[in-house]
Parts: C-alpha cells; sequence; structure tokens
C-alpha cells in the first residue's frame, strides 16, 4: 500500500506491507533509529511516538493507520542542531543510564508537558506510567521533566516578549 506520512516535518511517501508496524517503518524505511522496540507489546513505551501530536506506542500502530497523519519522532525534538529543552534537561539530570528507555521517555514527556505545561510530581508519575526504565528508578528523570518545565516555560515567556516589542525591564 502507498502511504503519505509526515515525520518531523518531512512528508515521506512509501510503499509498505500492509502488516507493518510504524516502530518498522521509521527505522527500517526511514532510518530513524532513535525509536526503539522493546517488547512489540506495549508493555515498555520504548517505541513512544507522538502520531498528531498524541503519544502513541509505534509498535502496535500500523504504518498504513499513520497515512495522511504526522508523526513525530525523538530526532525531530531538536532544531537546528540544538537540543530540546527536554533533551537538555535530561541530559543535566542524569536521568539517563543505559538509554534504552530514553527516547519513549522523552516523547512521553513532551506530550506531556505540551498539554500540561507545569505538571506535579504524581502528574509526571502518572504521565510516564506507560514508560519502563529499568536503570534509573524514576527520581532523575521526573527532576528532569520538572526541570524541563521550568525552561519551557521561561523560554516561551521570552519568546513571548520578543514577539510583543515589549520589555520586561
Amino acid at each position: 500500500m502507498k502511504i503519505r506520512v509526515k515525520v518531523n516535518g518531512q512528508l515521506y511517501e512509501s510503499d509498505v506491507e500492509p502488516r507493518t508496524l510504524l516502530a518498522y517503518y521509521l527505522r527500517d524505511e526511514l532510518k530513524l533509529t532513535g525509536t526503539h522496540i522493546g517488547c512489540d507489546t506495549t508493555s515498555c513505551g520504548a517505541c513512544t511516538v507522538l502520531l498528531d501530536g498524541k503519544a502513541v506506542k509505534s509498535c502496535t500502530v500500523l504504518a498504513v493507520q499513520a497515512d495522511g497523519r504526522e508523526v513525530l519522532t525523538v530526532e525531530g525534538l531538536e532544531k537546528d542542531g540544538e537540543m530540546h529543552p527536554l533533551q537538555k534537561a535530561f541530559w543535566e539530570e542524569h536521568a539517563l543510564q543505559c538509554g534504552y528507555c530514553t527516547p519513549g521517555m522523552l516523547m512521553s514527556s513532551y506530550a506531556l508537558l505540551k498539554e500540561n505545561p507545569a505538571p506535579t510530581e504524581e502528574q509526571i508519575r502518572e504521565g510516564l506510567s506507560g514508560n519502563i526504565c529499568r536503570c534509573t528508578g524514576y527520581v532523575n528523570i521526573v527532576k528532569a521533566v520538572k526541570s524541563a518545565a521550568r525552561k519551557m516555560a521561561t523560554q516561551e515567556s521570552l519568546e513571548e516578549v520578543a514577539t510583543s516589542g515589549t520589555s520586561t525591564d
């Protein structure tokens, strides 16, 4: 089947087998290997991407279901060679160890912060409940999401001031 899907802002047209999972399409066809495959059963969350702005586990979404839609992968978070504030916060707060779960954690966190820019610790833990990390114990991951939320709020405030032409002095 022929599909057209926008991934990280770029439109792709591909012929895919109807049974191809989105995770494998991203990894094998588009060579976007940041989406990890851990379980193929939606248990671990390593394959989380955003489909039309909503976090989904790409190991249980067919590539044909993405036809005509937008996908954001972990590779799409950085802009112009700069890491997203969420990626920076994961680095700064030591929210990763082996790194296998990190792309899924980042994408679930991104979706959470888009919906709730100032989540509580409980909301962060709930938002990440579909993602498993066997290394960190989640403490630093929660700290990273909180840190990113603060940085993103500050960044948005600065952008609003810049676009309004006013000063905070």
